[in-house]
């Protein structure tokens, strides 16, 4: 199988050809724990998992590294507010992060490191530095110099020379820097900040260093792929590059980098600077995760995304089709089973498999229900729906029952699962008994609670708007 990835570094389109195939390497960008993610930063998550799933699909071996960053100046500013240690707040909003990308159908990463559990690895990296001359100490801060390293600039597109000659975004001034580009490895920290013991001082690490000594320590010198947002690509992932490239005398640090689109607000970039985002924890009030999932692979992840009422709603519909088709099958709980590991999704493997298509591959799943639909033969309906759940498995989708699927609603219903179906059966009864009123009654009930009565050879059933 032949995997073709966007390479950001090369701006182009390249066959992926891993440095061990028997052991694939990926590290993503994790969040920032002091508060409740965003569905921007949802995106990244649910793109990688996708590649995840695929990269297993074809390999014997995936190591697949998010980590925590939870030493951050906002870090350190809300706990002081709450009174409660960095790692304490850290951890709290650490395990929210799980719980809402465990809803989002993200399989759990094989390693998530802490950055304040790498500290030694990232002091390793600095001294490293300053050894080879790439960093210097000044005023109780350690910088790299980025005029030391020749192609600095080149994942994103920047000139050395062009950014020595004036300032430009998103660079923090300094007097203590030899130029303003240069960025921080090692800073101080007073007593009231978290810090730890260093050659330089008490202090604390700059958020760059973080992650490159995490993949080094982690997943090694070269690693095959990273991933994260487009904004990450200046300065955190130049920055990287800079890092671990010089440690190491020039040592490839990633082979193949990947970067998400922005998710947008009325073609807005979504931002909590901006105010204009949802949190994860809002949208899944809302709606089912696995409605999110989908309508975040819904473009290509490169391009950018538009949340909104109408895409939810766009992707809950979409679902149904596909639960729809998939509960006609009747498949047994040991088909679904079997169908997972073994049925054939060649379609939608090749859609993956073209640099993450998942529009290409969502409109396959649609194929396949559609197949399901059109063919008589119970036989031929259940290899359709063995191929949809195989490659529905690949993107993390149906994974609900499927008649279970349509009995999902509010917390807030009145009307329990068993009331209904009892009622069905007391509007089963009264059509019998040709009680038309009765049975319209029921009917009535049962609308005015959101529930959809859908009369079918094998009898009533039911499901919540």
């Amino acid at each position: 199988m032949s995997i073709y990835l966007y390479n950001t570094l090369k701006r182009k389109k390249e066959l992926f050809v891993p440095l061990d195939p028997n052991r694939i390497t990926m590290y993503v960008c994790g969040p920032t724990v002091y508060n409740y993610v965003h569905i921007g930063n949802a995106r990244p998550v649910v793109v990688f998992d996708v590649l995840y799933r695929l990269l297993k699909h074809c390999y014997p071996e995936v190591v697949y590294a998010r980590n925590i960053t939870d030493v951050d100046d906002k870090i350190n500013k809300a706990a002081a507010e709450n009174g409660e240690p960095i790692r304490a707040l850290a951890e709290r909003f650490a395990a929210a992060y799980h719980e809402d990308m465990a809803r989002l159908n993200a399989l759990t990463p094989t390693l998530e490191p802490y950055a304040t559990d790498n500290i030694a690895a990232m002091i390793d990296i600095i001294e490293a530095l300053i050894s080879k001359e790439h960093a210097y100490v000044s005023s109780g801060h350690v910088l790299f110099d980025v005029s030391s390293m020749k192609d600095y600039g080149k994942l994103s597109g920047r000139k050395l020379e062009d950014m020595l000659a004036g300032a430009s975004e998103r660079v923090e001034e300094a007097d203590y820097k030899r130029n303003q580009h240069d960025f921080v490895l090692w800073k101080p920290s007073t007593d009231e900040q978290p810090g730890w013991d260093s050659p330089w001082g008490r202090g604390r690490p700059g958020w760059h260093i973080e992650c490159t000594a995490m993949i080094n320590a982690h997943l090694g010198k070269t690693i095959d792929i990273h991933g994260g947002g487009q904004d990450l690509i200046f300065p955190h992932h130049e920055n990287e590059i800079a890092q671990g490239c010089c440690a190491h005398g020039g040592a490839d640090y990633v082979r193949y980098w990947l970067h998400n689109g922005y998710i947008t607000t009325n073609n807005e970039k979504m931002s909590k600077s901006l105010g204009n985002f949802f949190t994860v924890r809002d949208v899944l009030k809302e709606c089912h995760g696995e409605v999110a999932r989908y309508a975040l692979l819904s473009a290509h992840y490169r391009s950018p995304l538009d949340w909104s009422p109408e895409a939810v709603q766009t992707a809950k519909s979409g679902l149904d089709r596909l639960y729809n088709a998939l509960e006609s099958a009747k498949l047994t709980e040991a088909q679904v089973a079997e169908a997972q590991e073994t049925a054939d999704a060649k379609e939608v493997v090749d859609a993956l498999s073209d640099d993450i298509n998942t529009p290409v591959a969502i409109s396959q799943l649609h194929h396949y229900a559609k197949q399901i639909n059109t063919h008589d033969s119970l036989n031929d309906k259940q290899r359709y729906a063995s191929m949809l759940i195989k490659g529905a498995n690949l993107l993390g989708l149906l994974t609900c029952d499927a008649e279970g699927w349509f009995k999902q609603g509010s917390s807030e219903a009145n009307l329990s699962d068993a009331q209904i179906d009892a009622l069905l059966i007391e509007r089963s009864e009264a059509r019998k008994n040709k009680d038309f009123a009765r049975s319209d009654e029921i009917r009535d009930q049962l609308t005015a609670e959101g529930i959809k009565i859908l009369d079918t050879p094998d009898g009533a059933k039911w499901q919540r708007a």
